[in-house]
């Protein structure tokens, strides 16, 4: 499971000219499923992401994380981040869950993050979504369970 989290000012998601999700500061992930995922690799990376220290503290040093600050988090999903990108000018998608698995494993994904923080943004599973954000920093990591 391939996470990249941006830490953000604001972000938000657009589908068909709705606006269906969108947060203030905090971090905008895109979660990306491999074929060798499950939900032990979802809760790890969940812990992970909520845990990791990206927010400036009184020093301005990246030592509090998204449950320390109390910020949101808007949960996208990437079906292109496990792209093998290696070779030539294409990239492959067999590295990537079959779209039962993706979509199962982001529905657990999402149910477990907001069983954590109460309060959930997350775009649509399958759907053709405009993204927009502010990239806070820029601060951007990719995390991988």
């Amino acid at each position: 499971m391939i996470g990249l989290i941006q830490r953000v000012s604001e972000a938000s998601v657009t589908i068909e000219g709705e606006r269906v999700a969108a947060i203030a500061s905090g971090i905008l992930l895109l979660l990306g499923v491999e074929k060798t995922d499950d939900q032990q690799k979802a809760d790890r990376l969940l812990q992970r992401v909520l845990n990791y220290r990206i927010f400036p503290d009184e020093q301005g040093r990246m030592n509090r994380s998204l449950l320390d600050q109390g910020h949101e988090l808007l949960i996208v999903p990437q079906f292109t981040l496990p792209a093998d990108t290696r070779k030539g000018n294409r990239p492959g998608f067999s590295k990537g869950a079959a779209p039962e698995l993706g979509q199962a494993l982001f529905h657990y994904f999402c149910a477990a993050a907001q069983h954590e923080l109460g309060v959930l943004h997350c775009g649509r599973f399958g759907a053709d979504m405009q993204v927009g954000l502010i990239n806070d920093g820029p601060v951007t990591f990719w995390l991988q369970q």
